[in-house]
């Protein structure tokens, strides 16, 4: 199972900040999470879909390809600005 974890809008546009997830064997990286969720369709489509969302594994910034696996968490977020 993974820890799955929602901030900005994000959280605002799926209404939860955070869910637990048992990991099917074949979502090995976080572009395969991400189609995962996306597929659940309606506002998980549209989140998933839309500009490039950020992610993080084990607190440490992640790419598309970084591995997951059981006991990971998994945090996606809007990409942040400086100023």
């Amino acid at each position: 199972m993974i820890r799955i974890l929602y901030f900005a809008r994000l959280r605002e546009q799926l209404q939860t900040d955070s869910e637990r997830l048992e990991l099917p064997a074949d979502i090995t990286d976080i572009a395969a999470l991400s189609r995962l969720l996306r597929a659940r369709g309606g506002v998980w489509e549209e989140a998933f879909s839309g500009p490039t969302l950020m992610s993080a594994v084990n607190q440490e910034v992640a790419n598309p390809d970084t591995a997951i696996a059981d006991g990971d968490e998994v945090a996606f977020f809007p990409p942040v600005t400086g100023g």
